[in-house]
């Protein structure tokens, strides 16, 4: 038996997550107080998605809810009020996401001003659609339909607590600080299982809800940048390639796993919640 022990849904892409108590599962991933995770996301000019590979100071931008806002804060700069109602007429621009183009709303002048002048880089905010509908890739979910938003592939991503601690222990070995959770920015984190045994769970199960790995998560050099300052520090994949590559996703090294909700749309996951484990032999 495993148990959730925390919920984070990350507004918009790329900056700071938000803890959360409880989320509501959606096909497409995880939502709290009328917020979708990964549901706004900057560009460059041209359209183009970045993220904190780019430009590491992403990660300073906190997203809190309050009513019908969802306000973003950044050192230095005024609180930035972007409406919850979505705006039928806003401009509809096509974004590239990694090889997915996407009709997104546009989120306005004032916007792309605020972010350009936090993050010193040209950029726009656009936000995911109600009407667009943006399917997985189903090679690794055996042919299981999902969805996602302006998440890299999946929905949600998993990783066990003692997954972490293990790697902690090996950069302590080394004479490397340890890392806090957001340096991997799950969606779901779970005790109660050993470290990377997520790595080989068939389902996780709960009241009528299945959330089922798909793909272990290849990991780029985000977990080098610190979540608070925004500045990257020594880079954890050079031991990390010690142990974690994996030759199932040619070579790279790979932390934590790519769920899909299998069942249970529309129900609520809760911090504290207990999980059934199911593993794959």
């Amino acid at each position: 038996m495993a148990t959730l022990t925390e919920l984070v849904i990350y507004p918009i892409k790329s900056c700071a997550g938000l803890s959360v108590p409880e989320a509501r599962l959606a096909r497409d991933g995880l939502s709290a107080n009328g917020v979708h995770d990964r549901e706004w996301m900057l560009i460059t000019p041209d359209g183009l998605f970045l993220t904190q590979r780019e430009v590491p100071r992403m990660a300073t931008i906190t997203p809190r809810i309050e009513a019908t806002e969802l306000i973003a804060d950044a050192p230095g700069m005024p609180p930035l009020q972007l409406p919850l109602a979505h705006d039928a007429a806003a401009p509809t621009v096509e974004v590239l996401l990694w090889e997915d183009r996407i009709p997104a709303a546009d989120c306005g002048d004032a916007a792309a001003s605020w972010f350009t002048t936090a993050l010193n880089a040209p950029c726009r905010l656009v936000r995911f659609r109600p009407d667009v509908h943006r399917p997985t890739s189903t090679k690794w979910t055996k042919g299981v339909p999902a969805a996602t938003r302006f998440s890299d592939g999946y929905p949600i991503l998993l990783i066990g607590q003692a997954s972490l601690d293990d790697i902690n222990a090996k950069l302590a070995q080394a004479g490397r600080a340890k890392l806090p959770m957001n340096r991997f920015r799950p969606n779901v984190v779970v005790d109660g299982i050993a470290a990377f045994e997520e790595d080989f769970v068939a389902a996780f199960r709960s009241d009528g809800m299945t959330l089922r790995p798909v793909k272990p998560c290849a990991r780029c050099p985000i977990p080098a940048v610190d979540q608070t300052t925004g500045i990257p520090g020594p880079d954890p994949l050079d031991i990390l390639q010690a142990w974690r590559a994996n030759p199932r996703m040619d070579g790279a090294v790979t932390v934590g796993m790519n769920v899909i909700v299998q069942e249970g749309i529309g129900q609520t996951l809760r911090v504290g919640q207990p999980l059934n484990v199911e593993l794959a032999f």
